[in-house]
């Protein structure tokens, strides 16, 4: 019997992968929904290719131009995931969330009900709306799979154990494309450069803070999150070839780690097969010699100033929030040329300190609503700041 798929996000890269897996194995696998913002040619050939008859077109004015194109295909359009499932209540063995940015929180809330098992790889949604992605995985018995290379790995590694046995875990990070350069000489770097990661293929926003290390912040923020731990039970290790993803130190002595090659293809085939005995991936070999000459560093500090924000605490208020949401901006308009590289930096830090958020960080949202107002506050301060 095939397993039903719903894949949030399938034009992006971890759509692509998602698909790349799952066509190599289309008997077991009918997928039932895709969605895009506005990439209708990719999202059309998608939809021909796996015989897929829903997809959600978020972009109004997309939706409403482009709607007659598949209905010729006899392909339903929506604009919403509740249009969806108002009169056809099909659940999926498992729906993969790969839209990027905040936007990915809301529908991963409203597909909830009707998954058996939610896949995501949207860190904001997580860090930004856990205790409401959380409350509605457990009203609805839905299995929860963290997609991040990293948080796939602790998963991992510590779904059989009690969480009093962990002692410590090591998130890996490359260094990104400036880890052999001074911070000096990288100040006013063009963003070329900076998208160039040295082992990920990866969207602009994720490279750029690859670069920057917002990215390993915000993996530590969901591992807290994800895994109901301190921030002190968390450190992070620079591990420039990424082909170990997690290191689970355990009070009974043992210390586990766990390697794959740099695609998410592998998180991601790992969750379609989800509870199989048995499933091969065709590239399953170890390569010991990415791990010959591993020499692991704490980051410098000084490289890589936005680490000063692990000093924050993260108790679900309104800060995660203001920190997704003055970082998406920042790195806009790092990747229009509109500021400098070293700028994301200063601003990112000085803006956090700024009395009309820090008033804020103490206040809880009480629903996805109040997220959105706030992402909006800040993208309205934002605004006039740089002016």
């Amino acid at each position: 019997m095939k397993k039903n798929i719903f894949l949030l996000g399938s034009t992006g890269s971890i759509g692509e992968a998602a698909l790349r897996v799952i066509s190599k194995d289309k008997k077991n696998f009918s997928i039932k929904l895709l969605t895009t913002n506005k990439n209708i040619k990719k999202i059309y050939n998608q939809a021909i290719k796996f015989n897929v008859k829903k997809i959600v077109i978020f972009d109004k004015y997309e939706y409403i131009k482009y709607s007659k194109k598949f209905k010729k295909k006899k392909i339903k359009v929506f604009f919403t995931i509740d249009e969806v499932f108002k009169n056809h209540k099909v659940k999926s063995f498992l729906t993969i969330n790969g839209i990027s940015g905040i936007a990915g929180l809301e529908p991963s809330l409203k597909i909830i009900k009707f998954s058996s098992n939610l896949a995501i790889a949207n860190k904001e949604s997580i860090i930004c709306g856990w205790i409401f992605l959380k409350k509605e995985l457990i009203k609805h018995k839905t299995g929860f799979i963290p997609l991040d290379s990293e948080h796939f790995s602790i998963w991992s590694l510590i779904k059989n154990e009690k969480k009093q046995n962990i002692k410590k875990i090591y998130l890996t990070a490359s260094g990104g494309p400036f880890l052999q350069k001074k911070l000096e000489n990288i100040k006013n770097i063009k963003p070329k450069f900076a998208l160039k990661h040295p082992n990920w293929r990866m969207g602009k926003k994720i490279s750029i803070d690859s670069a920057t290390m917002m990215n390993k912040i915000f993996e530590v923020i969901e591992a807290i999150k994800i895994f109901d731990l301190n921030a002190k039970q968390i450190d992070i290790l620079i591990h420039p070839k990424s082909y170990l993803h997690a290191i689970v130190n355990f009070n009974n002595g043992l210390t586990k780690l766990l390697a794959h090659d740099t695609t998410m293809e592998i998180p991601i085939a790992n969750s379609l097969y989800l509870n199989q005995e048995i499933q091969c991936f065709e590239n399953n070999v170890f390569n010991y010699k990415k791990l010959n000459g591993s020499n692991f560093l704490y980051p410098d500090k000084k490289k890589f100033p936005l680490l000063q924000i692990l000093n924050y605490k993260f108790k679900n208020t309104f800060f995660e929030i203001i920190l997704v949401s003055i970082n998406d901006a920042l790195v806009h308009k790092y990747l229009e040329n509109k500021i400098s590289y070293i700028s994301i930096h200063k601003k990112m830090l000085s803006l956090l300190k700024k009395p009309y958020f820090t008033k804020y960080y103490s206040l809880k949202p009480k629903n996805i609503n109040d997220v959105k107002i706030m992402v909006n506050k800040v993208r309205n301060y934002l605004n006039e700041y740089f002016i």
